[in-house]
């Protein structure tokens, strides 16, 4: 909208089905968001109105939250429904500390899409051969980009922590200050947007699927989850002694119990399940673990005042806030059950079938469909809605026929 309507206050509204449009373009019956498919209101939060800093013309980006005319959140919103977690823990005296780990590649342009992903030309004029894991001279060909997404996350105000070079070719990662999860929702959302806008300034193109290439490891969105005192800031998974206290294993025992529930919800698209299989440190389990790589739930080395839970599941291409969303529920249902984990495993290990999750997006979205502890933290609308809009993507998915396929067999007799 005009700068002069926005600073009048008009009003923004948008169909209610939008928020259940997939990622064809097509929607659900409207059976799903209401058959009169009313509107809802985009309500624009004042902390989060950003101008532009790669936009040649001047423009701004006001992140809102839609809510119904009547002046509830939608329920269909993802960060409506996250900052309803946050609101239910600090009705608790709890207030979450949350960290994301993005990371993606950035390749060459792809003008056909049936044709491998290939990493950008350096300043050498070669194509990187994916040897630079954690290398200080990787991204060397790719400086002017680099340059660019610090000057406009400087702009956005978006702190970074780290940022490297990750193991696959031409792919890196950050990792986002801990802070708030609505913020580092918001963060996590601004950065991927960044990201892609300043990539095709430069003549690139940013990818954020969860396996983009054969053969090498996928992308992931770690995220760290703690909770502390809203009062002291205390982090309440360490007692005075630095020991774990019950807080932190029923949190770890609430994540157990709905990872298999809320796959679907961090790992969203077809592609996502190629990361899985491939685990490359992608582990698809809810197993948890110190400091063990192949655990879905990692406790990273860390002293008693930053002990955390890493979920480790959660793909690139996944919603942040839904993600976040959906690690936190879990960890407060434990909390509010008293739920207790596994032992914890440490080494090499086979995960017992009651820590396995769905291995594909149908599985996942049966598992879904099915939850009973989704519906009650999330409600029926937004479950049944979600599981509408993928079921679309899925069949569209299984409408092609693809290479390997193809190639594989047709032979066949």
């Amino acid at each position: 909208m005009t700068a002069e309507g926005f600073l009048e206050g008009r009003r923004l509204q948008m169909a209610r089905g939008v928020l259940l449009q997939c990622i064809m373009g097509g929607y659900p019956p409207a059976r799903f968001y209401g058959s009169d498919d009313g509107d809802l209101a985009l309500n624009a939060d004042p902390q989060q109105i950003h101008r532009l800093p790669w936009s040649l013309q001047p423009r701004a980006l006001a992140i809102c939250d839609a809510d119904e005319l009547s002046g509830e959140s939608s329920r269909l919103s993802t960060r409506g429904q996250l900052k309803e977690v946050i609101a239910r823990y600090a009705a608790r005296g709890l207030a979450p500390v949350v960290a994301t780990e993005l990371e993606f590649f950035v390749f060459a342009p792809n003008t056909d899409p049936t044709q491998p992903f290939q990493p950008p030309l350096g300043l050498d004029g070669r194509r990187e051969d994916g040897h630079s894991a954690f290398s200080v001279s990787s991204n060397n060909g790719l400086r002017p980009f680099f340059n660019e997404v610090y000057a406009c996350m400087a702009a956005l105000g978006l702190p970074r922590d780290t940022f490297m070079h990750e193991m696959g070719v031409s792919q890196f990662e950050i990792n986002l200050l801990h802070g708030d999860p609505l913020l580092l929702a918001d963060q996590t959302f601004l950065f991927k947007h960044l990201l892609k806008e300043v990539a095709l300034k430069h003549g690139l193109t940013v990818v954020c699927m969860a396996k983009p290439l054969a053969h090498t490891p996928g992308s992931s969105m770690h995220i760290h989850q703690s909770l502390v005192e809203s009062a002291s800031g205390r982090n309440v998974f360490s007692d005075e002694a630095g020991e774990p206290t019950a807080m932190f294993r029923h949190f770890i025992g609430g994540l157990q119990a709905g990872m298999a529930d809320f796959t679907a919800l961090f790992a969203p698209n077809v592609n996502s399940y190629q990361r899985l299989c491939h685990p490359y440190a992608s582990p698809n389990n809810a197993c948890w673990s110190h400091d063990n790589r192949a655990a879905g739930l990692r406790i990273p080395a860390s002293s008693p005042v930053a002990r955390r839970v890493e979920n480790r599941l959660p793909g690139a291409d996944a919603n942040p806030y839904l993600a976040i969303a959906a690690s936190l529920a879990a960890g407060l249902h434990g909390i509010e059950n008293e739920l207790e984990p596994t032992p914890a495993i440490q080494g090499e290990f086979a995960v017992p079938d009651s820590l396995s999750l769905p291995c594909t997006l149908h599985a996942a979205l049966e598992r879904l469909k099915r939850s009973q502890l989704a519906k009650e933290l999330f409600g029926n609308e937004f479950v049944e809605g979600y599981v509408a809009s993928k079921t679309m993507e899925l069949t569209s998915f299984f409408d092609e026929i693809t290479p390997w396929e193809r190639r594989v067999l047709a032979a066949q007799a």
